[in-house]
């Protein structure tokens, strides 16, 4: 229970029916997944971003490496990828003995730099990762083309971006596979989950039987083998079926939470952009040829100093807010592991010491709302103190 007069940062979303659709789980007795609650959830994932095939899994990390099995890649591969982001985007490559090489980010979307992506590419290079920061597409046409011209795979990690399109195509529904994720921190979730989204027709029979711990069980379910054998490498992930129907139950209540984000997030944008202009702070940019999944609001502030002090004024007010990504190829691992492209990551550096989230969840009500505001525009940053008479 939060206490009276606090915003929590977050909380997760409780859907209508989800204790309901756990008890029938439990009730069913079929726990190990790929269950009724399953297919329905993996239904409604497919509608909302038109993936080919779809694959639920125990977490976005488990998709991405799934992903890096796929891809055949073998120790010194090279995955190119944005500084600006969560480890497992790395790590699930670095597993399979591949160096990920970090591009910079853009000033505006904080999206992955397309413009530094050709420089990135060598004659090791074997996939492209797109992350889709904040649920705001990246520049998919164009990174596309300079995948397509070198023959290599495009993997979306749209862990942010269920919801969300680009130009009119859903995130998740555009590169080669995808990786979604149905974190608890999610705008929907199964307090821990994800799926696999296959859009390349020929990695859908290989990526079950790797989700299946390398088995053919699948299409021995199916009737095509007289029993399952160990086929490939694998691992254990599938979504056991007590967290799809958690799952199935958040979905079908997707497009409520969605207006009800936006409404926030909306709300933020609008009352914040004469303090922001003012404050010379940074809003969230989204270009007009993409739309949004309102999964996070984020301020960049002028200073790096400003951070703490406007963390602590928003504390006292009562609002819980955070930073995000400290940046991966200035972190220990992305240091031993990966490798930073030529010209290094300057603004992913600025971005990362400057950047606070806000609260957004469905719980906020219209006061709370109204409270972050009040606080966020009683605060003035460094830059405005030191320009006054």
């Amino acid at each position: 229970m939060t206490a009276t007069g606090t915003v929590p940062f977050h909380v997760p979303h409780t859907a209508g029916r989800q204790f309901e659709y756990l008890r029938s789980a439990l009730e069913s007795g079929d726990l190990d997944g790929n269950g009724a609650y399953s297919a329905r959830a993996a239904e409604r994932i497919q509608q909302l971003t038109g993936a080919g095939h779809v694959l639920l899994t125990p977490s976005c990390t488990a998709a991405l490496e799934i992903a890096a099995l796929l891809l055949d890649l073998a120790p010194g591969d090279e995955v190119v990828m944005p500084s600006f982001t969560f480890a497992p985007t790395a790590s699930a490559f670095v597993l399979r003995g591949a160096v990920p090489v970090f591009v910079d980010c853009h000033p505006d979307t904080l999206n992955l730099d397309e413009k530094a992506l050709q420089a990135a590419i060598t004659p090791r290079t074997r996939a492209i990762v797109a992350v889709h920061y904040a649920g705001v597409a990246c520049e998919m046409d164009e990174i596309q083309r300079i995948a397509d011209a070198h023959g290599i795979p495009v993997v979306e990690d749209s862990a942010h971006g269920l919801g969300a399109s680009y130009r009119g195509r859903p995130l998740g529904g555009i590169g080669a596979l995808a990786a979604q994720s149905f974190h608890a921190t999610k705008n929907v979730h199964s307090a821990k989950g994800g799926a696999l989204l296959v859009n390349d027709a020929n990695l859908v029979d290989r990526a079950t039987i790797i989700r299946d711990r390398g088995t053919n069980r699948h299409q021995y379910f199916l009737g095509q083998v007289d029993k399952y054998r160990w086929v490939d490498l694998g691992s254990s992930y599938i979504l056991p079926e007590l967290l799809a129907a958690l799952l199935a139950a958040q979905l079908e209540e997707f497009d409520t939470v969605q207006r009800r984000r936006r409404e926030v997030w909306y709300r933020y944008h609008e009352g914040l952009a004469e303090w922001a202009a003012a404050q010379r702070v940074l809003l969230p940019v989204v270009p007009a040829d993409r739309v949004h999944s309102a999964h996070l609001y984020h301020l960049v502030l002028p200073e790096p100093g400003d951070r703490a002090a406007f963390l602590d004024h928003l504390r006292a007010r009562g609002v819980n807010a955070t930073f995000h990504f400290v940046p991966l190829h200035t972190s220990p691992a992305g240091v031993r592991y990966g490798r930073t492209a030529s010209g290094g990551c300057p603004v992913t550096e600025h971005v990362a010491e400057r950047l606070v989230r806000l609260p957004l969840h469905t719980e906020l009500t219209p006061a709370q709302v109204e409270q972050v505001l009040d606080a966020v525009v009683s605060f003035r940053t460094s830059e405005s103190r030191g320009s006054l008479p």
